[in-house]
């Protein structure tokens, strides 16, 4: 059965990141999270049709056959690739930034098809983040984006990659495409030549430093402007990706 066969007979229904192999007969016991929004929050009964992704590119129409009060199982009806993903392959170089404004960020870049994110330690970024709250908050912002990924449609979820510096981060980019946020250049963006995969980078509130903005030009990222106002660090990546997308990618 095909995603469109499914959705077909079924119509609009939940769709849950669930990691694990799929495979058509078998039963799958729900994670506590998973299982707590099917039946507390969605109040969804047994015999109920639901859309499982694993994170890695697959899909699963289930439905639930068992709703107890220690588990939920679904059973594995149909098995089919997911089609959620762009063309252009974008890894995100996001500074971090203060409160809920980095969610923001990650939630609409992995909206966008962004394919990787990796939080940066910038010069003028005042977050620094250690030990067990720098591991909380990794794991926090990967459940951002595996919660986008549910309400996009998307069957990957992009990595977002333990912070580490923009010094380490340039030094690893091989994307033959690499663009860099700043106002302060005559730069708009433009159709290329269509790569396959790209770099871009977002600086913190204050913008990159005159040394961030030297080692990402040593580092062949090309000065990107945006227009004359100067946009919040989370709403940057949103018109960037969005712009991306469009001239090289799937919007």
């Amino acid at each position: 059965m095909l995603a469109t066969d499914w959705y077909a007979r079924h119509g609009k229904m939940p769709r849950l990141y669930v990691p694990g192999v799929f495979r058509p007969g078998d039963e799958v016991v729900l994670p506590e999270g998973p299982a707590r929004h099917v039946t507390r929050v969605l109040r969804l009964g047994e015999g109920s049709p639901l859309v499982l992704f694993d994170g890695n590119g697959h899909e699963a129409g289930v439905r639930l056959v068992d709703v107890g009060r220690k588990q939920t199982t679904v059973g594995i009806e149909a098995v089919w690739p997911g089609n959620g993903e762009s063309p252009l392959a974008v890894h995100l170089g996001q500074a971090i930034s203060k409160g809920d404004r980095m969610d923001y960020a990650i939630q609409k870049a992995v909206e966008l098809g962004v394919s990787a994110i990796t939080p940066l330690y910038t010069e003028r970024g005042d977050v620094r983040l250690k030990g067990d709250r720098e591991a909380k908050k990794l794991a926090h912002w990967q459940a951002v984006a595996a919660s986008a990924c549910e309400q996009s449609g998307r069957a990957f979820v992009p990595p977002v990659n333990p912070p580490i510096t923009l010094k380490a981060w340039l030094e690893a980019r091989q994307e033959p495409l690499r663009l860099m946020l700043h106002l302060a250049t005559g730069h708009a963006f433009d159709r290329q030549d269509r790569p396959t995969s790209a770099a871009l980078l977002i600086g913190p509130e204050g913008g990159l430093s005159e040394s961030d903005i030297d080692a990402a030009q040593n580092a062949a990222f090309k000065p990107l402007t945006l227009g004359p106002r100067v946009l919040r660090t989370e709403t940057a990546p949103v018109v960037a990706l969005t712009l991306l997308q469009h001239y090289l990618g799937d919007l």
